[in-house]
């Protein structure tokens, strides 16, 4: 649609909202009764039971109903078979029900949300359908906007949240979340599902790249800065995040997507738990409920997470959503209801407020509210609380958005500076023998190859094809920071399971003749391509090696005798380790988003000095796992026979171009009691030729307690920045939560001891500074 007819669209579509707003307000002032949900001053409670008390049975249930996006649905119609729909709950398509009817339904005002609405033309348009209802009640878009908005088109796509862990600043995260908020509001969308919190501990697991990684603390303060830069204080220009998945998903019995977990209470307390509860502290106003069961009970059936956990012991205010049709699991995957309807039944009675997403909740749930199963009266717990995120959002008095709106703040240039920035602090230097950063004059001419070495791939899982003109592969930022250099590409297509090996072979010729040779290897993530990708939601593996030729790519490269550098872009970590033995530098990328390839060049010749650490550990093979660095002590009581029992890379762990020299630890007090604050302080001194940014990590050891307690734990961490010859005094600081455990009989305390206090620059012990802390 052209700008002026789309201008003229919005313009009628708020006409038609205006008048039809004017024409309820006066039906309702005739009869008497004050319209006081439409009233902006009126406060949000009384808002909300005014217009509760006005709706039907049948209206209230649809607020709690989520629908995939009209488009997507028609796009469907026209190209899947019906056997295809019946035989894939997650096409997103409802066998039976057109895109027409769901449109009506909308209408009729028994739709409460919709996902999936890529475009603003989209969004309008539902949202129009939704005002012609009886009671007016605007639907709430939600989309997986993780790093960006990027399931949308013409968004900026930032680095993915395993490179923002990497990088260890919350104040990085915050800023890009509110830059999201902004180009989602501008695309009339409210809702986004992330942060994804979960504690990643398993590289088989396809959605780590998702996460901020494998430690508690880390992960619990990025996904804190994450929910406020999405909410802010909940206006216009906010949206609502969604803390996810509620819980243990990410280390499952076979490292599989939805498979079962199977935890104490001591291990959810003190591993999963804590990123959902700080969250939820910070004000997250959604919760998502895990795939899998948990200890037997699904979680999305499980009373314990959702009403004694999250609302009655954590105080948790807002609504909780079920992912995608897992409520249905319940009944064709747990088997824990016979039934879609029983289904339905278990997961309200749990604690469930909004359904993602189907055609069958509406009769169903009605069903069992007149059948007495289910009082109204918990629908209406469900209802308010949908409804007070529509009236805080403003969606009543600004259901519609401009498109002069969005093209201000979409893909501005403070926001592609972010993406760029954010890229370079998240790319890990892991191996580095002399070789960087390069020396354009000493390597005029340079082959380039590798499945992600040209490919959108470098956005990442949550991201669809973008504009090329958009997106900086690594080729194009090699030739953009070094364009005197001669870069040979010879394309290996982007599948790694489908390697030409001829193109292989034509690589190793040409590896040859090269001064330097540089092999951008990986996983494939893009969405667009799901049942060909090797990483990213429900894309589990069985090892963690190079998938197809990569290796053999990679070894025969080398063995041409002249330098080569090995660059990674994947979301899991991947058992490398020949390549850690043998290539002189390799990189670690994940998948740095929209300027990555510009963020990577940077870093090869030298005009970025990297300063990433790893956020989660990097196994040397899959038989190594579970692999992290806060384990228990007697985990290596018996080493591995035959490999080693040392990860390939530690948590924390990350080169610089500069090197940091560690002065001795100072402790404001040597014993304090239970219930004091210590602060810890440590010199650090650049003691090589170039400035960087050193990020300075503080573990912590109970060294004797009543139940056992990991070998070290990050509790604090800073980001130094520091001129060559430049010595700083970093400051961190020890409070009574952050040495405390439960005990035996599951009770937070501190315990009377010593405990070891740890300061470096990696999880490593020969990178850490000790002293000791008696706690009276």
């Amino acid at each position: 649609m052209k700008n002026s007819n789309f201008k003229s669209h919005i313009a009628y579509l708020c006409a038609v909202y205006l008048f039809s707003m004017v024409m309820l307000f006066t039906s309702c002032f005739q009869k008497g009764k004050k319209v006081i949900y439409l009233d902006p001053s009126q406060p949000v409670e009384k808002r909300v039971e005014d217009l509760l008390s006005r709706m039907t049975l049948e209206e209230k249930v649809g607020q709690m109903n989520q629908f995939v996006g009209l488009d997507h649905m028609r796009t469907a119609e026209q190209t899947i078979s019906e056997e295809e729909l019946h035989n894939n709950t997650a096409s997103g398509y409802y066998p039976g029900v057109t895109s027409n009817d769901v449109a009506e339904w909308t209408k009729q005002g028994l739709v409460g949300s919709f996902l999936h609405v890529p475009t603003l033309k989209e969004a309008n348009e539902i949202q129009a359908l939704a005002l012609q209802s009886r009671l007016k009640i605007p639907v709430i878009f939600g989309i997986d906007a993780i790093h960006g908005n990027a399931i949308a088109p013409d968004n900026t796509v930032y680095p993915t949240n395993i490179n923002l862990a990497c990088s260890f600043d919350t104040l990085m995260v915050h800023t890009i979340a509110h830059q999201t908020a902004r180009e989602m509001r501008s695309m009339n969308m409210h809702w986004t599902f992330n942060p994804n919190v979960e504690i990643a501990r398993d590289p088989r697991w396809g959605r780590v790249g998702e996460t901020f990684g494998e430690d508690p603390y880390l992960v619990s303060l990025l996904g804190v800065a994450s929910v406020k830069g999405y909410q802010g204080k909940l206006g216009k220009d906010n949206v609502i995040a969604c803390v996810k998945h509620f819980v243990a998903g990410s280390e499952s019995t076979n490292g599989a997507n939805s498979a079962p977990a199977d935890f104490s209470e001591r291990t959810l307390r003190e591993v999963f738990f804590p990123p959902f509860k700080t969250g939820i502290d910070a004000g997250s106003y959604s919760l998502m409920m895990a795939h899998n069961e948990l200890n037997g009970i699904p979680c999305h059936s499980n009373r314990w997470l959702m009403e004694d956990i999250a609302r009655k012991e954590w105080g948790f205010k807002g609504f909780i959503v079920s992912d995608w049709m897992d409520i249905e699991h319940l009944h064709d995957v747990h088997f824990t209801a016979e039934n879609i309807k029983e289904a339905f039944y278990q997961s309200i009675m749990a604690g469930m407020d909004m359904h993602m997403h189907g055609i069958l909740w509406d009769k169903y749930v009605c069903e069992l509210v007149k059948e007495g199963r289910i009082p109204e009266s918990r629908i209406d717990e469900s209802v308010r609380k949908i409804l007070s995120a529509k009236f805080i959002l403003s969606l009543f008095e600004q259901p519609f958005t401009d498109e002069k709106k969005t093209m201000k703040v979409r893909l501005c240039s403070k926001h592609r500076q972010t993406a760029l920035e954010s890229a370079r602090n998240g790319i890990v230097l892991l191996k580095n023998d002399g070789l960087l950063p390069l020396d354009a004059s000493k390597y005029k001419k340079v082959m380039v190859t590798g499945i992600n070495a040209n490919d959108m791939n470098i956005l990442g899982d949550w991201s669809i094809i973008q504009q090329e003109e958009n997106v900086i592969t690594v080729l194009k930022g090699l030739k953009m920071i070094s364009p005197e250099t001669q870069f040979d590409f010879v394309d290996q297509g982007w599948d790694p399971r489908n390697m030409d090996p001829a193109k292989v072979k034509e690589a190793v010729d040409k590896a040859k003749s090269a001064d330097l040779n540089i092999v951008v290897a990986g996983e494939y993530m893009m969405r667009s391509r799901w049942t060909e990708r090797t990483d990213g939601e429900d894309t589990d593996r069985s090892d963690i090696n190079l998938v197809g030729l990569q290796q053999e790519l990679i070894e025969k490269v080398y063995a041409s005798g002249k330098p080569t550098i090995v660059i990674l872009i994947n979301g899991r970590p991947l058992g490398v380790e020949w390549i850690a033995e043998n290539i002189p530098a390799l990189i670690e990328a994940w998948a740095p988003g929209q300027s990555g390839g510009q963020a990577i060049a940077e870093i090869l010749y030298g005009k970025v000095n990297p300063s990433a650490k790893l956020a989660v550990t990097i196994p040397r093979s899959v038989g190594q796992i579970q692999m992290i660095y806060n384990h228990k002590p007697s985990q290596y009581f018996h080493p591995y026979a035959l490999t080693p029992s040392t990860p390939l890379y530690p948590f924390g762990y990350g080169l610089s171009y500069t090197k940091y020299k560690y002065g001795d630890i100072t402790l404001s007090k040597k014993e304090i009691g239970k219930n004091e604050t210590i602060k810890v302080t440590v010199p650090v001194t650049n003691t090589g030729t170039v400035a960087g940014t050193e990020i300075v990590q503080l573990y912590i050891r109970d060294e004797f307690s009543s139940v056992t307690r990991p070998v070290k734990e990050l509790k604090d961490f800073a980001r130094v920045k520091l001129a060559p010859g430049k010595t700083k005094i970093v400051e961190m600081t020890i409070t009574p939560d952050k040495l405390a455990f439960y005990d035996q009989q599951m009770k937070w305390i501190v315990e009377p001891g010593t405990f070891k206090i740890m300061v470096g620059s990696s999880s490593k012990d020969e990178d850490l500074k000790t002293a000791i802390l008696t706690v009276k």
